[in-house]
């Protein structure tokens, strides 16, 4: 599975994204998801498995497929509640 952290520019914000996904995964004990960031408009539907992005640019990224909608890069209790959640639909948690 790949998990792709997306931004507006692809640079700190969706980097910062990245390493709090890492994070959490090695907390959950979750091993095997590739976890990398990009930004918007170079994110394509084949790029990832499962696409994370702050609020504020989810609106445009409908046509990627299965999307994580934050409130804020920076709330780790928020995103490791939706990301645990997804895993766990998929049987991977």
């Amino acid at each position: 599975m790949k998990i792709l952290a997306v931004c507006g520019s692809g640079l700190g914000s969706s980097f910062m994204l990245e390493m709090n996904v890492q994070q959490i995964l090695g907390e959950l004990g979750v091993s095997g998801i590739e976890v990398e960031h990009s930004d918007l408009s170079s994110a394509t539907p084949g790029d990832a498995d499962l696409f994370i992005a702050a609020k504020d640019i989810a609106e445009g990224m409908g046509h990627l497929g299965e999307v994580i909608v934050i409130d804020s890069i920076i709330d780790m209790d928020g995103l490791r509640n939706k990301l645990k959640e997804v895993l766990q639909q998929k049987g991977l948690l």
